[in-house]
């Protein structure tokens, strides 16, 4: 037996029920309003690991100028809080993105 023969056998039973009944009810949810908000998550995301990748070039960047073991201390207090203050304030945005998306999915189901 051939490996097309294989797939060949595999694909008919495990998909013609569903294929043949509905074809898009996998992702009939889906609406133009869940693409938007997943859009603007992943945008708001990809913004967010944006500047924590920069931060963290600078901090590299200060800690290797750091002449002694109180201004290494201060470089990375700074960068903990920074950090911190970053994660909370990403962590409303995707909150608030979230829970707009479940209104909007809400209010019109399957739109």
């Amino acid at each position: 037996m051939t490996k097309q023969d294989d797939t060949q056998t595999l694909a008919p039973d495990a998909l013609d029920a569903i294929t043949a009944v509905a074809p898009l009810a996998p992702v009939s949810w889906m609406s133009t309003a869940w693409l938007g908000n997943m859009a603007a998550m992943s945008s708001t995301f990809a913004a967010f690991m944006a500047e924590r990748i920069k931060d963290d070039l600078q901090t590299r960047q200060a800690l290797l100028q750091c002449r002694t073991l109180g201004e290494v201390r201060h470089v990375q207090v700074a960068y903990l809080q920074n950090a911190i203050a970053q994660y909370q304030a990403e962590t409303g945005r995707l909150i608030a993105l979230t829970g707009r998306l479940a209104a909007d999915l809400h209010a019109r189901p399957g739109s």
